[in-house]
């Protein structure tokens, strides 16, 4: 598939004309709001083109109900193309492409064949790894997404209902996970698409989904479950973390989700692991988050935790989507009253730039 002369253009552009379009805070806030599509065609009236157009969003996530029955590859290409060219900065493109059942980009619409990390755990062969997660990067690139959430970090535990029963992770054995998940990255960051690494501080070992509630780990996770974590952030491979909306009262006596955890998000993420990438939140939509907290207490108490980027889905079932201009006036609010900080926003900016015009390779 040939890339058309704008995606050509972004790659060539120099960063620094990104980073200098407008420092004003309502942009910086902008570059941390990751929101879902609302269909697979461009409609220039809609509330998202014009918050996407005016730097309200610095990216975008694309699920299966935004692809087409037929020219799928033709037709998200140039939806994406359409929100860059709309966009003051590139935007990141973004997809849960991790293979198995987690996949997008099916067989049906003429994507190539994609296994689950369970199939390559039991393998165990970095060269079958390389093979498959080549495919996949490969296939990011070509329709000009740029960012995948994966590989996953979980511990393998078959009864976990959303992860392990669903073979999403590679093994019960943190190296095993280390070994391929390293691979994963390497094809990603080949291919010019990055990774996000998930879900911190650990989901394998939960036994409830946080698509619908509150879960908690405390009495079932350990500390293993970071080792995964902090071996490949000392290899420099991890550019940036996506949090887990786990309970966990061994890491924060609280019981706050580790999404709105300080404790977890910096003092274990930032201070102990020695993490500096982007920490992206899973999906502020899940239950276990919005059925909990208000929009603004979580979106409050996820930037104090040290959050980077916000998703929103619009994809749980029963709850309302919100609107990328409505989030930032939120969070502009809280700025106003003392609740977040503008040295909170800058850095979550500055964490953002660097990794699109860096490893992201969007501007080089």
């Amino acid at each position: 598939m040939k890339k058309s002369l704008l995606y050509f253009l972004l790659l060539i552009t120099p960063s620094y004309l990104f980073s200098q379009n407008n420092d004003s805070i309502q942009y910086k806030i902008g570059q941390m709001i990751m929101m879902g599509l609302t269909g697979s065609t461009v409609d220039t009236s809609s509330a998202l083109y014009k918050d996407v157009k005016n730097g309200r969003v610095g990216g975008i996530l694309i699920y299966e109900k935004h692809l087409t029955p037929t020219n799928t590859a033709d037709n998200l290409q140039k939806l994406i193309t359409a929100y860059q060219a709309a966009s003051p900065t590139p935007l990141y493109v973004s997809i849960d492409q991790e293979g198995g059942l987690v996949n997008r980009l099916k067989t049906k619409y003429g994507f190539p064949v994609m296994p689950s990390a369970a199939y390559l755990g039991r393998i165990n062969n970095i060269d079958t790894t390389k093979y498959y997660a080549d495919n996949i990067a490969y296939t990011l690139s070509r329709l000009g997404i740029n960012l995948n959430y994966a590989p996953v970090l979980d511990i393998l535990v078959p009864t976990n209902p959303v992860l392990g029963s669903r073979e999403r992770c590679y093994s019960s054995d943190p190296d095993i996970i280390v070994d391929h998940a390293a691979q994963t990255i390497l094809s990603h960051n080949y291919f010019k698409v990055n990774s996000v690494v998930k879900h911190f501080p650990g989901h394998g070992s939960s036994t409830t989904d946080s698509h619908l509630g509150i879960t908690d780990v405390s009495k079932t996770w350990n500390r293993a479950e970071l080792k995964p974590y902090k071996d490949l952030i000392k290899q420099g491979l991890v550019d940036a973390v996506m949090t887990a909306h786990i309970v966990n009262t061994q890491l924060d006596s609280k019981s706050l989700p580790a999404t709105l955890s300080k404790k977890i998000m910096t003092d274990l993420l930032r201070k102990e692991l020695k993490f500096k990438g982007v920490i992206f939140s899973d999906d502020m939509h899940m239950k276990a988050i919005s059925a909990e907290y208000g929009l603004e207490e979580s979106i409050q108490m996820a930037i104090n935790a040290g959050v980077d980027v916000l998703m929103f889905s619009g994809n749980i079932g029963g709850i309302s989507a919100s609107g990328a201009g409505d989030i930032v006036n939120i969070i502009l609010k809280l700025l106003k009253e003392g609740k977040i900080t503008e040295k909170s926003i800058n850095a979550s900016y500055e964490r953002i730039m660097k990794m699109k015009n860096n490893r992201n390779n969007l501007t080089t």
